[in-house]
């Protein structure tokens, strides 16, 4: 059984035991609950139910690992040929690791 969730405005396939890496989510502690009541799709071993927007009733609750990651650096290189201007810049993105408990249909 999976289901697509929105999460952060951006969508995940989401089993019990899979792990997330979402966009920071202000606010939460290692070990807490999270639940997430926005899902677009629930496949129940071949029966697929697609929601209008959402799957009525349904949910996903997670427990959150580790509440900040931060992902791979991003370099950002700009530069005009033939007029010796170049800038470069950089960053890293946030996560927040979060572990699938449990899928409610």
């Amino acid at each position: 059984m999976y289901v697509i969730v929105d999460i952060n405005g951006q969508q995940f396939k989401a089993e019990e035991g899979k792990k997330l890496f979402v966009h920071h989510i202000k606010g939460i502690d290692a070990g807490q609950s999270v639940e997430f009541d926005k899902v677009l799709l629930v496949d129940n071993n071949g029966k697929v139910t697609v929601g209008t927007p959402t799957v009525k009733g349904a949910k996903v609750v997670c427990e959150v690992k580790t509440p900040l990651v931060k992902g791979d650096k991003v370099l950002i290189f700009h530069m005009k040929r033939r007029k010796d201007s170049r800038k470069k810049n950089g960053y890293r993105e946030q996560f927040t690791e979060l572990v699938v408990k449990s899928i409610i249909a």
